[in-house]
């Protein structure tokens, strides 16, 4: 696909959530004066990263991992010397959940359409799930719902599964932000970051 009909495509997606009124967060949007979250990067990378929703600092700027997460997210992918612009980070519901709160299993299932379209747009070759809900999505969306576990078990795994353009590996790590509750936990993503490269 051309990079102009990706562009296009990722920009109708946006308009549909914008005006998604059937969520029960587009009026909590409305009246934060908040934003959605689509995603940002490269429309030709490779990899895809995906976190479970945005929190206070996506919402008021419409961007992906800007806040404490999106530090760490920096500093991990620097670790493997790349660069963010070059990777495409997104979130499976695409507006804020009130108080910070996991997305409910309602939210992911009317946002996860809008994240399957961005994957076939995009085709990535690895898909990185940060977080349990993201992981647990990532997985049963391939239709690999047996290799869900807890994932403090299956963290830095490579599993393959096979996407309607090919084969792509999915990489579940923990997400960003336990780094800012467990700083041990960097070590962990580290590793995990480690496994990226070599895929």
């Amino acid at each position: 696909m051309k990079e102009t009909d990706k562009t296009k495509r990722m920009k109708e997606i946006k308009e549909e959530v914008i005006n998604l009124k059937k969520s029960p967060l587009y009026k909590y949007r409305v009246q934060n004066k908040s934003f959605p979250v689509i995603g940002e990067g490269s429309h030709k990378s490779t990899i895809m990263f995906i976190g479970e929703a945005p929190g206070r600092n996506e919402a008021a700027t419409g961007k992906p991992f800007c806040g404490a997460s999106g530090k760490i997210l920096d500093e991990l992918l620097e670790h493997i010397g790349l660069e963010r612009s070059s990777v495409y980070v997104t979130n499976v519901v695409k507006d804020r959940p009130p108080e910070n709160r996991d997305p409910s299993p309602e939210e992911i299932e009317l946002y996860g359409p809008f994240l399957d379209r961005q994957i076939e747009i995009l085709q990535p070759r690895a898909i990185v799930s940060l977080g349990r809900f993201s992981m647990k999505y990532i997985l049963e969306k391939f239709g690999k719902s047996d290799w869900i576990d807890g994932i403090s078990q299956i963290h830095g795994k490579v599993f393959e599964a096979k996407a309607s353009y090919g084969m792509v590996k999915i990489i579940p790590m923990f997400h960003p932000a336990v780094v800012v509750y467990d700083a041990n936990k960097k070590n962990d993503l580290k590793k995990d970051f480690e496994v990226l490269k070599k895929v």
